[in-house]
């Protein structure tokens, strides 16, 4: 299996526009962070997790010419807003986007691209087309892949980590419940968020992130949907403990 990282930055990526801090003008191509994303790859299957603003993009550079399906972490705009970039994908394989998405973003993604949910005869030819499939808990079966989501708390609302075999990938949470931790358990590779190093009322910060991984005992850690005031990576990655760094947009991980 491999994982490539589609993006690692927060809702509004970095560089942040209009920002002249020293991440935000790094020219280390590793502090260039576009919204976070995965795609996950196997002989047989390619899925990515969110479908953020930078999609298209990330879709293009990442050189993807098959996607089978989409998984939602959660509704906020900066994981569903490039929905609407899946028509490529729609019009090759001639087949709806699968879209594995809880009833809550469920709500927000039909809100928001309403044009694609039209009645077929009010229905513009050219719009996505989406299978909706929901996220209630039970295990998600997409061809080779056995993946169990994994409810979170993000302040006031849920996101859903997900776990294939030994690899989870857990962003977008203000608290990790006891529930939530069991069923990481047996986790060895993990791509976990790290807002930045001060605490935060609905995302975790890099000690919460840290403490995490070392609990749950991973060979390896990456810290994902980081914001410009973490630092620059080549500051940050020398004190982080050795089996943990900070994701970067383009790294692959073959499990």
């Amino acid at each position: 299996m491999k994982i490539t990282v589609l993006g690692s930055g927060t809702s509004q990526g970095v560089p942040i526009i209009a920002c002249n801090c020293d991440v935000c003008t790094s020219t280390d191509p590793k502090d260039k962070r576009l919204r976070t994303s995965i795609l996950i790859e196997t002989e047989n299957t390619v899925i990515s997790i969110d479908a953020g603003p930078d999609f298209r993009q990330q879709m293009l550079r990442a050189g993807v010419k098959r996607l089978d399906a989409i998984l939602i972490t959660h509704e906020h705009k900066d994981h569903i807003a490039g929905l609407d970039d899946v028509r490529p994908f729609v019009f090759l394989q001639q087949s709806p986007m699968k879209v594995y998405a809880s009833s809550d973003a469920q709500e927000e993604i039909k809100r928001e691209f309403s044009y694609a949910f039209a009645k077929h005869d009010e229905r513009y030819p050219g719009a996505p087309s989406f299978d909706i499939i929901d996220i209630n808990g039970d295990q998600i079966i997409i061809k080779d892949l056995i993946i169990e989501p994994i409810k979170l708390k993000h302040f006031t609302l849920n996101s859903y980590a997900f776990k294939i075999d030994n690899f989870s990938y857990v962003t977008d949470l203000s608290e990790l419940s006891e529930e939530a931790f069991n069923k990481l358990k047996g986790t060895e590779y993990l791509i976990i968020e790290a807002l930045r190093h001060e605490p935060h009322y609905s995302h975790i910060c890099l000690s919460e992130a840290i403490d995490i991984a070392q609990r749950l005992g991973v060979k390896k850690a990456w810290f994902t949907h980081i914001g410009h005031s973490m630092g620059k990576a080549a500051d940050i990655n020398p004190t982080l403990p050795e089996n943990m760094m900070l994701a970067y947009d383009g790294m692959e991980i073959i499990i």
